[in-house]
């Protein structure tokens, strides 16, 4: 089920890939959602509002865990492009290697930090309890968090968008079992919910090695590839470190945002996390295709095939606009029967549905800056460019922190709201000026004969 990238129509290949990852992150998305709709209808409204408060630091665990590991994943797609089987095997060992490490550090600064942290962003204080509760459990599961989605950023890395997607649903569906039976049948609240997460995602990433182990074998490393490779480190890091510090600085942005929505109360927070939770659904699509363009870009990097990047490039921005403009209108359109489900009867929906509508009609009005900056950011990320995407994400933090801090100094909600926007809108501009930078780089690279990144010629 391995895809070489570097042969076929563009356009077709793209498609094919992202269809998978996108139903996958769609899944993803759903059991995220099942903890705060089983929260929010069986536990409390509060009790949404302080996992939803989390948000942001859930996209700063998340992002650390799928920007690091995506980016160790580059020089195994770069090599797979390359042809160079042995070169593939010893950047997975190095890749698990060095995720070991980052995932116990990440998880004790986690756990070292989480409480000023959340006191830093406002959180009200009648759900401090339950939202560092929750929180600080889903810390724990950091190790399982990151080795789902380095066996499945290797997946992709040699074509095969497939079979993380069935795992990826089956713990999706444990997920949710596991919502119901530790939060209605054990009454464990919140807690019930972040152990049904961590569980289910410890579970996808064994499936996911296991798989690996018995039907790619192009993928698994032998007794002589298990060291740390001095060339293979430096470029894993030079790579992964700046994928994740530009999810960190996002996501510091975000919790910015977060800071000034907190000031309105928990009722504001619930409203804008179901909202949050319908936006994030239907802008999965656009994550897709970046991932896409990463794996796409990368095995044709490894080519030699800087046309071929550029002409995938063409394609993915037609197809994301059109995505973009249909995904505007369903949210939309979505938002007022959906909000129902994330809370019970008792819950005055009339009273929501002010903030969410507020948040969701900013947003979708710039879905189209949006989706440019996941193709832009990770084709150049593919490329084994990382410093100009994570100034992207600096890009983001500074729009965000200006809109947020004017917001809260006036105490604006819709300004708060527009605090995303204005980070799109930014970073699009800043992305796309730096991707015609650096494939003029590539173009010159490669035209010279051989990449510059992550292809030593000792690898055969």
């Amino acid at each position: 089920m391995e895809q070489d990238m570097t042969k076929g129509s563009p356009f077709k290949v793209l498609i094919m890939f992202t269809l998978p990852l996108a139903i996958g992150n769609i899944f993803q998305q759903l059991y995220n959602m099942a903890d705060t709709i089983i929260v929010g209808r069986y536990v409390g409204a509060d009790a949404l509002a302080a996992v939803g408060s989390t948000g942001t630091v859930m996209f700063l665990l998340n992002g650390f865990a799928q920007g690091i590991t995506a980016g160790f994943a580059v020089l195994t797609s770069q090599r797979y492009g390359a042809k160079k089987t042995e070169g593939v095997k010893q950047s997975v060992s190095n890749g698990i290697l060095l995720s070991v490490i980052g995932a116990v550090f990440f998880t004790a600064a986690s756990i070292l930090f989480m409480k000023p942290l959340l006191y830093l962003m406002n959180t009200p204080e009648n759900i401090f309890a339950d939202a560092y509760c929750y929180i600080s459990l889903i810390s724990l599961g950091m190790v399982a968090n990151v080795f789902y989605n380095l066996f499945s950023a290797y997946l992709r890395a040699v074509g095969n968008s497939k079979m993380p997607l069935f795992f990826l649903v089956l713990s999706a569906c444990l997920n949710v079992v596991l919502d119901l039976v530790f939060i209605i049948n054990f009454q464990m609240g919140v807690a019930g919910a972040a152990w049904a997460t961590n569980l289910s995602q410890a579970i996808s990433a064994v499936l996911c090695a296991v798989y690996i182990y018995k039907k790619v074998p192009s993928l698994v490393p032998e007794k002589r590839h298990w060291r740390i490779h001095r060339g293979d480190t430096r470029f894993q890091l030079a790579t992964g470190i700046p994928m994740a510090l530009q999810f960190a600085i996002t996501s510091s942005g975000t919790m910015v945002m977060q800071s000034a929505i907190n000031l309105f109360g928990s009722e504001a927070v619930a409203a804008y996390t179901a909202a949050g939770k319908i936006h994030s659904l239907l802008t999965q699509g656009m994550v897709a295709m970046g991932q896409t363009m990463a794996v796409y870009s990368g095995q044709n990097y490894g080519k030699g095939d800087a046309a071929r990047i550029r002409q995938g490039v063409r394609a993915a921005l037609v197809i994301e606009v059109i995505y973009s403009l249909v995904s505007a209108v369903i949210v939309y359109s979505a938002l007022e029967p959906s909000l129902g489900l994330f809370f019970s009867g008792e819950v005055d929906l009339t009273a929501m549905m002010p903030w969410a509508r507020t948040y969701i009609t900013i947003c979708t009005l710039f879905y189209v800056p949006l989706c440019t900056i996941f193709i832009f950011r990770n084709t150049m990320q593919g490329c084994g460019y990382g410093f100009l995407p994570m100034m992207g994400g600096v890009v983001e933090l500074v729009a965000r922190l200006a809109v947020a801090v004017v917001a809260m100094n006036i105490h604006s909600y819709w300004l708060a709201c527009a605090c995303d926007p204005a980070a799109w809108v930014g970073a699009g501009v800043f992305t796309g000026v730096s991707y015609l930078y650096v494939m003029n780089k590539v173009q010159k690279s490669l035209g010279a004969g051989m990449p510059s990144h992550g292809l030593s010629e000792k690898q055969h």
